[in-house]
């Protein structure tokens, strides 16, 4: 995987929580490879899961399938991020 591109998506990925979820801009920059999402952060409900992959779909032009969509993608900054760039860069 290209190291730009790479880095792309995990500033888009960054990005959408930021702006879904409404979370400020210094605790978007906070988020590491291993920051729990899901169950960890209180924004991200199980409602706010669906705005988040439709706004990575559109930002990083990718298509999630349901039957891709697990709590293993979710559980952290790093595996949201991994899954979004194995999707966008192939």
């Amino acid at each position: 995987m290209q190291r730009e591109g790479f880095a792309e998506v995990e500033n888009a990925v960054r990005g959408v929580l930021r702006d879904v979820l409404g979370l400020s801009e210094e605790r978007a920059r906070a988020f590491h490879e291993d920051t729990p999402l899901f169950g960890a952060l209180p924004e991200l409900d199980s409602l706010a899961v669906a705005g988040v992959l439709t706004e990575i779909e559109d930002r990083l032009g990718i298509l999630i399938e349901d039957d891709e969509v697990d709590g293993e993608m979710l559980e952290s900054f790093g595996a949201l991020t991994r899954f979004a760039a194995d999707k966008a860069l192939g």
